[in-house]
């Protein structure tokens, strides 16, 4: 019987693959890439070209809008789980790639409950990639949690409230998602005394890749989408 694959290709060097994810990607029939703007490519499926057969295996590159609206963003979850479901059906694997890790803040989370509901007697697999977290305090050489520390991971648009209560609360503090939130986030920061145990990192292991561990230049650059704060006590 075909497999589904959710298969986690890290936050964006190749090399960060699993062995796992790679042999994977180099066997199934098909790819699902997701992207939210048809304009521009899909970040996960350029981290996996050079792994990959475009003549042999068909890639699928399926538009998520970028929203918060259900109205909008269901029938993207349905349509891309029957498409996926479909091709599962005519008996050609298919893996779903996402950045970072496919059950960590990933659009295939919404697309899993699907096919557990409609199609159960799918075999679904899912492989396991490095988080931006990870990946970030490796390249900024900073420890994220030790001995009996506490860390927090909050999505930046939970709101300012939240990220000032975990900031009480945990030892460390990453916020993902800081783009909205970049000015209000950096002022609660100076309040707070935060800013020599702050780092920002942007588009973790790729070409683009930014590390900042000045406060100055932190608060001069203007975030792209996939970036993060690293926040220390001080």
């Amino acid at each position: 019987m075909a497999k589904i694959y959710a298969v986690g290709v890290g936050p964006g060097d190749p090399e960060l693959l699993t062995r796992k994810a790679e042999r994977i990607l180099r066997n199934v029939d098909v790819i699902l890439a997701p992207v939210s703007n048809p304009a521009e490519a899909s970040v996960a499926l350029e981290i996996i070209r050079e792994f990959i057969d475009e003549n042999r295996q068909e890639i699928i590159v399926h538009q998520f809008p970028m929203t918060s609206d259900k109205t909008l963003l269901i029938p993207a979850w349905q349509e891309a789980a029957a498409l996926i479901a479909g091709h599962a059906a005519l008996g050609r694997d298919v893996a779903f790639i996402t950045i970072g890790d496919p059950l960590f803040y990933s659009t295939f989370i919404y697309l899993l409950r699907i096919l557990r509901e409609q199609w159960a007697d799918v075999p679904i697999e899912i492989i396991p990639g490095i988080s931006s977290i990870n990946a970030s305090a490796a390249q900024a050489g900073i420890p994220l949690v030790e001995s009996e520390e506490k860390m927090a991971v909050i999505p930046a648009t939970a709101g300012i409230e939240q990220i000032a209560a975990a900031l009480l609360t945990f030892e460390t503090v990453v916020l993902l998602k800081v783009k909205p939130l970049f000015t209000d986030i950096l002022e609660l920061l100076r309040q707070t005394g935060r800013e020599r145990s702050t780092v920002f990192v942007e588009r973790v292991g790729s070409a683009r890749q930014k590390i900042l561990t000045d406060f100055t230049e932190i608060s001069a650059h203007s975030p792209d989408y996939l970036s993060l704060l690293i926040i220390k006590q001080p």
